[in-house]
């Protein structure tokens, strides 16, 4: 995967380096024109690439020329609202947010990244607004995501019950989306409803790796059930995975 990376990376680089804008290229006597939608897309894609890589600079650069082409893209707008969310600029990413959702107002993955941001400024209310909208587009490729948002969202709010609905919904939409999942056995232990809670979490890490929250859920799972084996191999993951984090702390203080 990341030999396919650098090549598509390498591919792209070759062809942007020299397109800037519609320009006349000769190759012996016939000339050639340089279609700038191709180089805006091309940009938006490098700087796409290099935002995954963590290459602030050359992200910036790339999006930069994007603009240069067409400074309405919403792409390239959001693609700098991610970057300036990275660098630690709230103000500039709100602002590039909110002009790529200007430029197109269908743009449901732009909205659903300005949703994520807003939840990182915890601005909790706004955040369930944004992602209750984004969760609307029936054709988002990604809908499952934004419901578990959603209920995320709707927890940092308050509203359980709403986050619960949005869990369930997340899940029947992607059946094989672990977040949603982990965050129903969440509430249900909560709820001392223990045994669907064990069900979710036995489902959640079939598809993702353990972490300091499920594998705490399952010590605590465990416990109630009386499953000490089961309870020990929890308690032992965690130790060994993730000795410094809170949730081992808490283990700690259980008493034996």
């Amino acid at each position: 995967m990341r030999r396919y990376q650098r090549s598509f990376i390498l591919l792209l680089a070759l062809s942007a380096l020299f397109i800037s804008g519609c320009v006349t290229t000769v190759t012996g006597s016939a000339p050639r024109t340089v279609d700038k939608g191709k180089s805006l897309n091309s940009y938006i894609a490098l700087g796409m690439a290099y935002l995954q890589r963590d290459d602030r600079d050359s992200s910036r650069r790339n999006f930069e020329k994007a603009l240069d082409i067409d400074a309405s893209s919403y792409q390239a707008h959001n693609g700098m609202g991610l970057l300036f969310q990275l660098t630690g600029e709230p103000d500039l990413a709100e602002k590039s947010f909110k002009r790529a959702l200007r430029e197109k107002s269908d743009f449901t993955q732009a909205r659903v990244n300005y949703g994520v941001f807003l939840y990182s400024q915890e601005r909790f209310g706004e955040a369930l607004s944004t992602f209750e909208l984004a969760a609307k587009d029936l054709s988002y490729d990604r809908r499952a995501l934004a419901l578990a948002y959603v209920g995320q969202a709707a927890l940092k709010t308050g509203n359980k019950q709403r986050a619960r609905s949005a869990f369930e919904h997340s899940v029947n939409v992607d059946n094989k989306l672990a977040l949603p999942m982990l965050e129903l056995a969440l509430l249900q232990f909560d709820e001392e409803d223990y045994e669907p809670s064990k069900q979710n979490l036995d489902r959640h890490l079939e598809f993702a790796k353990a972490s300091p929250k499920s594998l705490w859920l399952g010590i605590r799972i465990e416990r109630i059930f009386g499953n000490k084996d089961k309870e020990a191999s929890y308690a032992l993951a965690l130790k060994n995975l993730h000795p410094y984090s809170k949730e081992y702390l808490e283990y700690k203080k259980l008493p034996r």
